[in-house]
């Protein structure tokens, strides 16, 4: 089936021109969510071209399931998270494993436990499993061979083979990364993570909400501090398993527990969480003929992590959140890693959720109060924001509930490139067999951060807009039956 925006607006007449415009978003980072939601879209300097197709590509409301689960989420239930994680004393990655109040391993314990009470209450809709692998010392971080575990909790959806994660590291440190005998708190890096993976699992396994279209595991990972051991051997074990996992997206919660930072918490920022979003992949993920394919049509900023991180934008922002999504185009901040990158490296989607500023007396630190001035160091509770944190876990709730329950991406997106055209023709595939849903074209110049612009064509899998290719970036994406999207696919060079 073939759409032609052209014919369309000959049968319906010309329509007023759909200026790209609006305020920056960098401009509303500071307060709560704006009236107009619209606006946080586009960019006011991304003025031309004009077009006379399609609609302003706005945020998607939150569905009524979605709504009630964002309601549910409780600061204090991740408050009573976060005591009980720091009150294990140290969660290092060498600590012991062998007691039941002390160290990593009773750390793991009660986190398979709680994941167990849930989805014992789910109706079978939640299993839950720890799995892991003995890390050899590694000369590094790694001093003695270490069992690594990760908890992960799934919530099986209807669709074969599709999957969401979500995840935070259980593993905490002081300032020397060997030393695992201190007390480490870890209440903001990164019990307030695995905080929001505990929340979401309680409420979105509730058996009186619909069972999603794809699966979301919900994960405690360790030896994030020591290499991102944890989420490497995920990763790995989605990869490599028969048939290969496939993983839609995935966000790493990491460091999300306070919206104040700088020297002495001067600047606060509690409506904003940043998200980080890498450019182009590694060369073992997207081969070289790819890559310098993407370079060549100016795709470098239309990457599956991007289009994700887009989507998050679009679906997160609204007044059941209460929040701004702070989009990086970068895969993390300097000098640091997050465990996001492991699934990036095995060919995912993936981000991270970070705030908005960062106090680095509060992570990596040993407990002490400095003689001289009297200031205290150390990743402890009280400089936690329990209430900021449930605004970050109903940005993250908004983003996978609204990826699960939407049809997924179109296979095989390309652009006609094959003559001299003002014109644009798109092709596309369903993404699966019998899919019975339809698709909307998106586009923005290509110095616009997001979407701007948005078209629906109904059920076709071709398209032909009179908007010049050369001038805008173009993207596909479905739209189920009752209006759900999913995430955009940049198209490449092909033809039918």
């Amino acid at each position: 089936m073939k759409f032609s925006a052209l014919a369309a607006n000959a049968a319906f007449g010309a329509v007023a021109a759909i200026p790209f415009t609006s305020r920056n978003p960098a401009t509303v980072l500071l307060q709560p969510r704006a009236d107009d939601p619209s606006a946080t879209l586009a960019c006011a300097a991304s003025s031309w071209p004009p077009n006379t197709i399609g609609v302003d590509n706005a945020p998607q409301p939150p569905s009524a399931d979605l709504a009630s689960i964002l309601a549910q989420v409780d600061a204090a239930n991740i408050e009573a998270t976060i005591l009980k994680l720091v009150s294990f004393g140290t969660r290092h990655t060498l600590s012991t494993q062998n007691s039941s109040t002390r160290g990593i391993g009773a750390a793991r314990d009660w986190i398979h436990a709680e994941f167990q009470r849930y989805a014992d209450a789910s109706d079978g809709r939640l299993t839950v499993e720890t799995v892991g692998y003995t890390q050899e010392a590694d000369g590094n971080r790694i001093l003695f061979p270490t069992v690594i575990s990760d908890v992960v909790a799934t919530l099986h959806g209807t669709d074969e083979n599709r999957l969401y994660v979500i995840s935070g590291h259980y593993d905490s440190r002081v300032s020397d990364v060997l030393d695992y005998e201190s007390d480490a708190p870890g209440a903001d890096d990164d019990a307030s993570g695995v905080a929001i993976s505990l929340e979401l699992a309680r409420i979105m396994s509730q058996p009186n909400y619909p069972r999603p279209a794809a699966s979301i595991a919900f994960v405690a990972v360790a030896g994030e501090e020591q290499g991102l051991y944890g989420a490497e051997f995920l990763a790995q074990s989605y990869a490599n398993a028969t048939p290969r996992v496939n993983v839609e997206g995935m966000f790493t919660n990491d460091i999300v527990g306070s919206p104040k930072g700088g020297q002495d918490g001067e600047y606060s920022d509690p409506y904003v969480i940043r998200l980080f979003a890498q450019g182009l992949p590694p060369l073992d993920v997207e081969n070289s003929t790819t890559r310098e394919t993407r370079l060549t049509i100016g795709g470098e900023n239309d990457t599956p992590a991007r289009q994700l991180a887009r989507f998050v934008k679009e679906v997160a922002e609204n007044e059941a959140t209460g929040m701004n999504v702070s989009v990086v185009y970068r895969l993390d901040r300097y000098l640091r890693g997050g465990d996001h990158r492991p699934f990036l490296e095995a060919g995912y989607p993936a981000a991270r959720f970070t705030e908005p500023h960062e106090n680095y007396a509060h992570q990596h630190q040993d407990v002490r109060v400095d003689p001289e001035d009297g200031k205290q160091y150390g990743d402890l509770p009280e400089f936690v924001d329990f209430e900021y944190v449930a605004r970050v876990a109903r940005v993250n709730g908004a983003a996978l509930w609204s990826l699960a329950t939407a049809p997924g991406t179109p296979r095989n997106v390309r652009v006609d490139t094959s003559a001299l055209s003002t014109s644009t023709t798109l092709y596309w595939d369903a993404p699966y067999d019998g899919y019975l849903g339809g698709y909307e074209v998106v586009w923005r110049p290509t110095s616009a951060p997001f979407w701007v612009g948005v078209l629906d064509v109904s059920s076709a899998i071709e398209a032909t807009l009179f908007l010049s290719k050369d001038d805008v970036v173009f993207g596909v994406r479905t739209k189920s039956k009752d209006g759900l999207r999913g995430v955009a696919v940049l198209p490449f060079p092909g033809s039918r």
